[in-house]
């Protein structure tokens, strides 16, 4: 394992280079085999030609940070909290994403951004979701296009508290090569050479609480790093530095004035239950902070705007609500009108009721406008925003926030869920009414949890965490009827249709306002209706517990709850029966094309279970050649579940093991066991090759310790890679759905991503 390997990748040409930093010569043998042998592997294993794309619903995520180029108009970026990070292509309005070459998992997670204050080419990442994996730092030296990645000792939480905090990560601007990162967990980091070495700033009085270990609640830490570009001339390091701290201690304010050989608290802070989040320097020198009692983005009950005069560390508290009866929360977002000196604006964070809003001063602080009352929102690109309601929220864990440096009027902000822009921005301070409109287009940053390709009507159905679920007709489109509704969910959990009456759609998840947890669809699930199930008939222990699956028979007439007992209705839940015949926790699916055949799996004790009468009784069936089925029993409610019916194939069964992938086309008497030579996850079916009526198989699946995507057309016996290098998404594959009516389609739902389709070229 060589740290100091450079790996760049370009994204749009799809070339690929493998360069080494500063590798002494006694491992130039070993790195030129180490080279030949990824050559080989590479000639092996060469993926087939797809074309990758994003299902179109349009951002969906938390986006913690936007940043403007000073450099460049049009030129910004911005991170996410588990979707990599974003480029705006001001020629093609709209957002690319970056980073879908990596393959690291963690370093899908943004803790920081930076942008070079001399080279509007160059821009920094720091890369690291959880504090417990791998981080890194990513440079790029044109615009997102290849990156290298210097892998880092510190680590990082970018889907962490705290997370909305920055930026962390910052550049000097009076000599670039020299950048600082304030970590969360190890105190205060150095790099003298563009990111590609880092030390510990050994003279910074606080040096980390320690890196949490699994299942511990994570450290905020330092929580921005600014320089003073008066401080020093081009060329030399700039002398004067501010860092901050949002954990708990004596002193949350840390100054240099020599360029970092020595620090010194600033006296006189505000109250030691507030902790300095975002900062904003200007060029008189004075550092304006914004704070609350918790880092966010959620458990903030207080905070304040404070502004220090560098020169004097004199204090002034300009919170723009100090009233008795203000809302409790804090703030986070702040930025200054680099067009019109004084002027400024701030975010709330963690005002829940009645919203997060913004406030906006013209003179420094001492007076303020809010938006809320007269700000409109056109949300026509992302029509889910509404979620039920008359109006889409103004705002929620809004850390993001930003002033375009070239044009005072254009102010952009990031919800929860999308980023919103203006260019009217002033028009607050005049009280009158603020325009906002959606500014994503091209952010899919969503975790899906499950999919839905049926044989007629709309090619794809979603289950999504957060933003429920989408029936969509045009994938290049965000829905225009917004997400499911009738009811309403928070995450989709589980979907189902009817293999011979496909438009027959069930769905289960996490209610949205006390809704109901179940829904059925007779018209493809544009429409739907709420299943009522008794409290007691609701019931499951453990994860699953009042989140059932659900799913139908193969005409659609029978629907199956999977409460413990099972239970079914063949009146569209109007009355609900109990399953016999199966052990306590057993969990069937139906056949694909008999309406009458129910299976099941015991996974305790490895039975296989039968029912022909539409799933009223069940009975153990004598099953050949299954393995030891104790180690796959599911332990999530939003994980697949192994065993699956084929397609349009009576008794044809898979069984997805952690051992081996086994197969079964006598309705589970015998099973075949079939070793691919790759850890598959999860199988779904597609349309069969042209000469064949047996569906293409497609998996999540791992070979060679790296996860992909797989595609079978001989029954499972050969497996064929058919996303590249530069389509890895982090490898953060969650779920697959073959298309049965086009020859090679599959859909795969990202944790971060959003949903991709490709098809071959």
């Amino acid at each position: 394992k060589m740290k100091s390997a450079i790996r760049q990748i370009n994204t749009e040409t799809q070339s690929r280079k493998v360069t080494t930093n500063k590798v002494p010569s006694c491992f130039s043998s070993c790195l030129r085999a180490f080279v030949v042998q990824i050559f080989i592997f590479s000639a092996a294993a060469q993926p087939a030609n797809y074309t990758w794309k994003n299902v179109k619903v349009v951002a969906g995520g938390f986006i913690p940070n936007i940043i403007f180029s000073p450099l460049e108009k049009g030129l910004a970026y911005c991170r996410t909290d588990i979707g990599g990070c974003y480029r705006w292509d001001d020629a093609q309005k709209k957002w690319l994403p970056l980073t879908d070459f990596l393959k690291e998992s963690n370093y899908f997670g943004g803790e920081s951004i930076a942008l070079d204050p001399v080279d509007p080419n160059t821009v920094y990442t720091a890369a690291g979701m959880y504090s417990n994996e791998p981080a890194a730092m990513l440079r790029s030296r044109d615009r997102g296009k290849t990156w290298s990645v210097f892998p880092v000792s510190f680590r990082m939480g970018g889907n962490e508290d705290g997370r909305g905090v920055g930026e962390r990560l910052a550049v000097d601007p009076n000599d670039p090569k020299i950048l600082y990162f304030a970590s969360r967990h190890e105190g205060l980091w150095k790099s003298t050479d563009s990111a590609e070495h880092w030390q510990q700033v050994e003279s910074f009085p606080l040096k980390g609480l320690g890196n949490p270990s699994r299942g511990q609640r994570t450290h905020t830490g330092l929580s921005f790093v600014i320089f003073d570009s008066t401080s020093n001339s081009r060329g030399s390091a700039s002398k004067t530095i501010f860092v901050a701290s949002a954990d708990p201690g004596e002193h949350h304010l840390f100054r240099s004035d020599d360029a970092g050989a020595t620090w010194s608290a600033i006296p006189s802070e505000p109250e030691k239950s507030l902790l300095p989040l975002r900062t904003a320097l200007n060029d008189a020198g004075t550092l304006y902070i914004t704070y609350a009692n918790n880092a966010g983005p959620n458990g903030a009950t207080a905070g304040a705007v404070f502004k220090l005069n560098t020169k004097t560390n004199e204090w002034t508290d300009i919170t723009p609500d100090k009233g008795p009866d203000r809302n409790k929360g804090g703030y986070c977002g702040i930025a200054l009108d680099r067009q019109h000196p004084n002027t400024l604006a701030v975010s709330t964070l963690n005002h829940w009721h009645p919203v997060d809003t913004i406030y906006r001063s013209t003179d420094g602080g001492n007076t303020w406008h809010e938006i809320s009352e007269k700000a409109q929102r056109e949300v026509s690109i992302s029509p889910y925003l509404f979620w039920g309601d008359k109006q889409p929220k103004l705002g929620w864990w809004m850390a993001a926030f930003a002033i375009d440096p070239f044009d005072g009027n254009h102010t952009v902000y990031a919800t929860g869920a999308a980023m919103y822009e203006t260019h009217d921005f002033s028009n607050t301070s005049e009280d009158q009414p603020t325009h906002w409109s959606v500014w994503a287009d091209g952010i899919e940053e969503t975790a899906i949890i499950t999919l839905l390709s049926p044989s007629a009507g709309p090619h794809l159905l979603s289950g999504f965490g957060d933003i429920g679920g989408f029936t969509h007709d045009d994938l290049d489109t965000s829905p225009p009827q917004g997400m499911h509704s009738n009811p309403i969910f928070n995450n989709t959990n589980t979907l189902d249709y009817a293999g011979q009456k496909p438009d027959v759609i069930v769905r289960s998840g996490q209610p949205h306002d006390q809704q109901p947890s179940l829904a059925y669809s007779e018209d493809s699930g544009h429409t739907w209706s709420p299943l009522a199930v008794s409290q007691t008939q609701g019931q499951q222990s453990g994860r699953f517990r009042s989140t059932p699956a659900i799913i139908t028979s193969a005409d659609g007439s029978t629907f199956m709850l999977m409460t413990r007992p099972p239970t079914i209705s063949r009146d569209r839940g109007k009355t609900w029966s109990p399953v016999t015949g199966l052990p306590n926790g057993a969990r069937p699916i139906a056949d694909r094309a008999n309406p009458n055949s129910f299976y099941a799996l015991d996974f305790s004790t490895g039975h296989f279970f039968t029912s022909s009468d539409t799933g009223a009784t069940f009975t153990q069936t004598d099953s050949q050649g299954l393995p030891d089925t104790r180690p796959d029993q599911p332990t999530s409610r939003e994980a697949a579940w192994p065993l699956i019916a084929t397609l349009d194939k009576p008794g044809d069964l898979w069984f997805v093991s952690k051992q081996a992938l086994f197969h079964s086309s006598d309705a589970g008497k015998t099973f075949a066991k079939l070793d691919p030579n790759l850890q598959i996850e999860t199988i779904s079916f597609g349309k069969p090759p042209s000469g064949s009526d047996y569906p293409t198989i497609f998996a999540i699946a791992t070979m060679n310790n790296l996860k992909s995507i797989f595609r079978s057309t001989d029954t499972g016996k050969t497996w064929l890679r058919i996303n590249d290098d530069e389509h890895q998404y982090g490898t953060r594959f969650r779920c697959i759905s073959g298309d049965p009516r086009i020859f090679g389609r599959v859909y795969v739902g990202t944790d971060g991503r959003g949903i991709l389709y490709a098809d071959p070229k």
